[in-house]
């Protein structure tokens, strides 16, 4: 087999390794963060009925556009927990889809449990 050398596919394999024990349900859905080099994206997907229920990313007004950084990752993580909040979801599966959990992952993650989600 061929050695990994490419960091989007070494996380690409780790983010099938993940998917593979973990899944959202209508009761405890899964939070699924994405960083691009300039976006910071996150949802709440309910796995079993195919749907995304809350989504945030830095892509919508009030975010310094082109930047995905901790700052903005805090933003996002409080927002959602907010919208999740609203539509009565307080506890969450967390995804970090491959993604080291420190730094934006971390920072996202520590802002949505502050606004009071469980994962």
């Amino acid at each position: 087999m061929m050695a990994l050398t490419n960091r989007k596919d070494i996380r690409a394999r780790i983010h099938k390794r993940i998917r593979r024990k973990l899944s959202g349900t209508a009761e405890r859905p899964r939070l699924a963060v994405y960083f691009s080099n300039t976006n910071v994206y996150a949802q709440v997907i309910d796995d079993t009925a195919g749907k995304t229920i809350v989504s945030a990313s830095t892509k919508e007004k009030g975010y310094g556009a082109g930047k995905a950084n901790v700052e903005n990752a805090t933003k996002v993580g409080a927002l959602l927990a907010e919208r999740a909040m609203a539509k009565n979801i307080t506890e969450v599966v967390f995804d970090r889809a491959g993604f080291i959990y420190h730094g934006k992952v971390k920072a996202l993650a520590d802002a949505a449990r502050e606004k009071g989600l469980k994962f």
